[in-house]
């Protein structure tokens, strides 16, 4: 019998990031959102088989690949595009059914690597064979370290950050002694919530980190206070309700954006397409080993031009990182700053 499954609106807003590689949200999200919707409605396969099969279909791939011949690079480039689609269900049905678990992320993240390899091997070990060509076996080593290299520095990147966020958060709860201050939010967890934010009009409001006081009182609306009359004057006292603060906002990525702000207007074009302004990562470097070179039968050009555009953007993050610890840097030193000489006046909300 079949469940009970949202419609297919509701479940694309359930399962589809708000930000995703222009990859998947072009080409795979129109595919593998409904697929998702009917297998919760009609099947009860679970989140961990999509994973196995993804990495199955990946090694059927890999065994056409090896074979070397155009027919059977195209038919290995199919099969991994269909691989890759399976591999974004598994985590679609996990969010849409609630089955999702720490053990099939890490079975996801594994099986991902070593299709990576297995295909990389046979994709550049077939051409081999067929031209005797020893560029494609420095190509397989190539594409392999450069898949590590960029989970190994996106997941590093992120132990700084948040052991930054950390730090931040532990000297805003140490500053924080009055009641009723502001809590803290970060300037990209607000972007991230609103992709719609027009960052321009966002970066305009954050100012310095300061020291926040306590909340002020004001009249609530419908007093007579807040009607304003001198007739009502001395009828009845006011109400005071405090006025809620507005958080204090940390931007991580303020010189960043002050040195490049062009960036912001095409961050702002492509979030509003869900599309997140990393644009080769980790998946579009692989589709155009995987999929666009052996389907155009150019696998050493595409090769080379996907692995230097990677580079390009992840020495890019590794830029835009030492900006942000910079800004880091002088958050910190803003507490100190505070500690030394306390403010005496509220930040305005």
């Amino acid at each position: 019998m079949p469940r009970d499954i949202p419609p297919l609106a509701e479940v694309r807003r359930i399962t589809e990031k708000k930000r995703d590689a222009w990859w998947t949200v072009m080409l795979v999200d129109p595919v593998a959102t409904p697929l998702v919707r009917w297998t919760a409605r009609y099947t009860r396969a679970t989140p961990n088989q999509l994973t196995w099969g993804a990495f199955l279909v990946g090694l059927g791939s890999a065994a056409c690949f090896a074979q070397g011949d155009w027919r059977w690079l195209l038919l290995g480039a199919v099969l991994y595009h269909v691989s890759f689609i399976f591999d974004c269900m598994d985590g679609k049905l996990a969010r849409l059914t609630g089955t999702g678990s720490v053990f099939g992320a890490w079975l996801d993240f594994v099986f991902d690597r070593i299709r990576v390899l297995v295909c990389s091997i046979a994709l550049m070990g077939g051409q081999y064979a067929r031209t005797d060509d020893v560029l494609y076996l420095w190509l397989a080593l190539a594409v392999a370290s450069l898949d590590a290299l960029r989970y190994i520095d996106s997941l590093e990147i992120f132990k700084i950050r948040h052991g930054m966020r950390k730090q931040i958060k532990a000297r805003m709860r140490a500053a924080r002694k009055a009641e009723n201050q502001a809590e803290l939010a970060f300037m990209e967890d607000l972007l991230r919530e609103n992709p719609e934010a027009d960052l321009e009009t966002d970066r305009d409001t954050v100012a310095p980190l300061e020291p926040v006081a306590a909340l002020e009182a004001t009249a609530a609306p419908g007093t007579p206070a807040a009607a304003g009359t001198d007739a009502l004057a001395g009828a009845e006292a006011p109400v005071q309700v405090p006025t809620p603060r507005r958080p204090a906002v940390v931007d991580l990525h303020q010189e960043f954006r002050r040195r490049f702000p062009w960036w912001v207007r095409c961050r702002n074009f492509l979030q509003r397409h869900r599309i997140r302004a990393h644009l080769i990562s980790g998946i579009e470097f692989q589709m155009g080993v995987f999929i666009i070179g052996p389907a155009l039968d150019a696998v050493v050009a595409t090769t080379v031009v996907s692995g230097a555009l990677l580079l390009v953007f992840e020495l890019a993050i590794i830029y835009k990182l030492l900006l942000s610890t910079r800004d880091f840097t002088r958050t910190i030193n803003s507490f100190e700053t505070a500690d030394r000489f306390p403010a005496t006046t509220s930040v305005n909300s």
